[in-house]
């Protein structure tokens, strides 16, 4: 059963989400609406020719700061310096940049324009953060998500140049800020620097236990 949601500021319970994850249609993409949905491990995904949707997924794809795996020619490349590291500067480029990186398997992307306007509302009302990373004085890589308590829930990354994305990733693993990152969705190149699933139940869980 999916649950259409009107004004009024609340969700369906998670576990009655769809197989696939979908939960509710409708509602709004306030502030409000959206921290309400990321404290209880749901978070809106459509696209423009859709309403919004929300998804809660049987299973969290995450990454414990702590499990992370950097490689060798990984650990060379930041010993290198090559690249400079920064946070919150450029939030709306951030965003911008990971609607418009191409995703294998999709013909657009789920970053709508309205969904732009919200998060960057989110970061100047403090709620959502992005990593930047530059090389030469250009932007060349970055994430950005929402944090809620001690997770952070990303919602995208992008890379311009090799090595780019995981160092925004390896960045914010190592600010000691964050007991997990929610990475959504499943990616090899993810599972690869030690992400793994998790139970949805697990992941809201620690996502009350951290707002408490």
């Amino acid at each position: 059963m999916i649950f259409r949601l009107d004004e009024r500021l609340l969700f369906p319970e998670p576990d009655l989400a769809e197989p696939d994850g979908l939960l509710a249609v409708g509602g709004d993409l306030s502030t409000q609406r959206l921290l309400l949905a990321y404290q209880n491990g749901i978070f809106p995904w459509y696209s423009d020719d859709s309403p919004i949707l929300w998804y809660s997924p049987h299973e969290r794809f995450v990454l414990y700061p702590d499990e992370l795996k950097i490689s060798k020619s990984m650990r060379q490349v930041l010993r290198s310096n090559r690249f400079g590291v920064t946070t919150n500067t450029c939030f709306a480029d951030i965003i911008k940049a990971c609607s418009a990186a191409p995703r294998e398997g999709q013909d657009g992307t789920w970053i709508t324009d309205d969904m732009q306007a919200a998060y960057i509302n989110m970061n100047a009302e403090g709620y959502a953060h992005s990593v930047e990373v530059w090389e030469q004085g250009q932007l060349v890589g970055g994430l950005y998500g929402v944090w809620v308590g001690d997770v952070f829930c990303g919602e995208s990354m992008f890379s311009k140049a090799s090595n780019a994305s995981k160092t925004a990733l390896i960045y914010l693993c190592q600010t000691n800020k964050f007991k997990l990152i929610d990475c959504q969705v499943h990616t090899s190149h993810l599972e690869s620097m030690g992400a793994r699933m998790i139970p949805r139940e697990q992941y809201i869980a620690i996502l009350h236990n951290s707002l408490l």
